[in-house]
């Protein structure tokens, strides 16, 4: 048995719950979850070890555990273009190549900003995968994406670039700003709203770091939802034909990177390398949608989105079959949408999942910022049961109080 730590206000019950039954029924390992409702956190819970491998023995997970989200990691580094545009400083509707003139090779000088972060660039396979080393480099990486012939005509349709959002985002933002987005996060988002969250781990944070593994997870009931088990063949057979577009944008790093890796972790690919505590997450979406009183800052009360800019967030720019995930997905500028494939709270929330587990979102109109971590990847991409328990937790909760 684990035993959970944590607070929840009154009310949240079913979401401590949900957690415990996490560790017992369904394969979880080391993992935090925490919420904010109207700026102020009403759950708090942790538990388990920092390594997977810990079989109970490890160190525990405590409070302020930090841990590699994956691709949760795109919908913070979303929020930098968001608000770039925001200040002025970026126009959604401009061509990226304004901004990177290199970028306007093969055909695709006519992608717009709100193409690339809607999925619609029509890059996210590179023709030649890069190392690990190049991945992090700085360099291979934005030249790789700006030589690249597009695998579709940009902005007529859309394809998750799992990895190559990493080398388009960051090097936009450095063009525009002069700074690294991890950087910009830093000074911009992190510090402001006090945040243990980094795009690039600095060396003396290593030690709060959860080891992340794959792990194997429980039979899951066919009721349950999303991109995780007992596919369709379609969807099967995209994952293992290696020629498939869906491969090759998965594996537009080859070999995998070590995800445990300092060097990797101090890099910050804005796509997927990303650490952060679950409470950071919560604390980041909850002032996109609100006042944050505990903010650092009183600009705007510690809220980060204007209302026009979280109403950019959350419209719909892509939505249907996704050419590389090869189900239907929506997509807002950066972020993923409540629907079949990435179940959120309700209609109006907004977020991303990591590939094998971790998720934050947003809902303004529960007013809230969610954050789960976990460093126990199962196989999944969008959907993971454990997120999903939480969610489904949480929704009750609510509608038990509004009752």
């Amino acid at each position: 048995m684990v035993d959970v730590q944590g607070t929840v206000a009154d009310g949240f019950e079913p979401v401590r719950d949900a957690f415990a039954e996490n560790f017992a029924k369904r394969g979880e390992r080391g993992a935090a979850m925490v919420l904010y409702r109207d700026g102020e956190k009403a759950v708090d819970l942790w538990g388990g070890t920092k390594d997977p491998a810990g079989d109970g023995d490890g160190a525990p997970w405590a409070q302020d555990t930090a841990q590699v989200v994956r691709s949760v990691t795109k919908g913070v580094a979303s929020a930098v273009p968001l608000l770039l545009h925001q200040r002025g400083q970026l126009d959604l509707d401009g061509r990226v190549g304004t901004y990177w003139p290199e970028f306007k090779e093969n055909g695709k000088e006519r992608v717009l900003v709100r193409h690339l972060l809607a999925h619609r660039a029509g890059v996210p396979a590179l023709d030649t995968p890069l190392t690990p080393a190049e991945a992090i480099d700085g360099i291979s990486g934005p030249r790789a994406v700006a030589a690249q012939r597009p695998d579709w005509e940009p902005g007529t349709a859309h394809g998750y670039h799992a990895q190559t959002y990493s080398w388009l985002l960051s090097e936009l933002v450095k063009r525009v700003t002069g700074r690294t987005i991890g950087r910009w996060i830093a000074e911009e988002i992190a510090w402001p709203l006090a945040l243990d969250l980094w795009l690039g781990l600095p060396e003396e944070q290593l030690d709060r770091v959860g080891r992340i593994e794959p792990v194997e997870a429980p039979a899951v009931s066919p009721a349950a939802q999303g991109l995780r088990l007992r596919p369709k063949r379609s969807v099967a057979e995209a994952y293992a034909d290696p020629e498939s577009l869906t491969r090759r944008a998965f594996g537009a790093i080859s070999p995998v990177p070590d995800e445990n890796d300092p060097a990797y972790l101090a890099a910050g690919l804005p796509a997927s390398g990303g650490v952060a505590t679950a409470d950071a997450l919560a604390r980041f979406y909850a002032a996109l949608v609100g006042p944050l009183p505990s903010a650092r800052t009183a600009r705007a009360g510690g809220r980060l989105f204007a209302p026009a800019t979280l109403t950019l967030a959350r419209t719909e720019e892509s939505a249907g079959p996704d050419r590389v995930l090869v189900v239907g997905t929506r997509f807002g500028l950066g972020y993923m949408l409540h629907g079949p494939a990435c179940p959120l709270l309700g209609p109006g929330s907004f977020g991303h999942p990591g590939r094998g587990g971790s998720l934050a979102f947003a809902d303004p109109e529960a007013r809230i910022g969610f954050a789960y971590v976990t460093n126990g990847m199962q196989r999944g991409v969008t959907a993971d049961p454990r997120a999903q328990a939480l969610v489904r937790a949480v929704r009750k909760a609510l509608a038990a109080q509004e009752a």
